[in-house]
């Protein structure tokens, strides 16, 4: 749900986030192998798309450093040098997968998501409760067999309620699983994202909030 994009190509990256965004992830960008260290110790991100050859530190270093911290985030390493050699030497990096450039775009969401459903929180394919059915894979809500228009946001947000089997989730793991670093947390983002999302799902109303906690399903 929530990846990084190290890649030292500014142009590239973006490109990489934009339509990362649109197949439903909350993406952060970084353009060096310094800042990639610096969010990777801010962040718990699910996926990092890594650029091998980043300035300042090296995608190597930071590839090993992440795999020695113990860190569930997956590695989806990236570069120009496409040899079996540079595979194999990625992979024993620690690298979960390895996708050499150039590449197609609906190869590297598909890998994104594979690695997603790798992490240490597995999402089954599909969610269910009170008629909300969830297909994960194929990103289609419904409620009561009504099928949902929702927004890549309003999808993930309703994951995350259906992920907590009617546990409460707070606001702020709602910032920080739904939407990138940039999101301002004064800015009302999950309050006016909820608005929204209740009014879709109809009624009778399943969406609760629990005053000074959080959200429930």
């Amino acid at each position: 749900m929530r990846v990084l994009v190290a890649e030292d190509e500014e142009i590239l990256a973006e490109l990489v986030a934009t339509g990362l965004r649109r197949a439903g992830f909350a993406v952060d960008t970084v353009y060096s192998g310094d800042a990639a260290q610096a969010y990777l110790g801010l962040h718990d991100y699910d996926v990092v798309v890594l650029d091998r050859d980043l300035p300042r530190v090296h995608g190597d270093d930071v590839a090993r450093g992440l795999v020695a911290s113990g860190s569930r985030t997956r590695i989806l390493m990236l570069t120009a040098a496409g040899s079996m050699e540079d595979r194999v030497a990625g992979l024993d990096l620690g690298a979960d997968d390895y996708l050499g450039k150039p590449f197609e775009f609906p190869e590297l969401v598909s890998r994104v998501r594979a690695l997603r459903r790798r992490s240490a929180r597995p999402v089954p394919p599909q969610l269910e409760r009170y008629g909300i059915r969830l297909d994960t894979v194929r990103r289609t809500a419904s409620r009561d067999g009504h099928e949902l228009d929702l927004s890549p946001k309003e999808f993930t947000v309703l994951q995350l309620l259906l992920e907590a089997d009617g546990g409460t989730v707070s606001a702020e793991e709602l910032l920080e699983r739904a939407w990138d670093a940039n999101a301002d947390p004064f800015t009302g983002a999950v309050r006016v994202c909820m608005s929204k999302l209740r009014g879709k799902l109809g009624e009778p109303a399943v969406i609760r909030t629990v005053q000074g906690v959080g959200y429930a399903l």
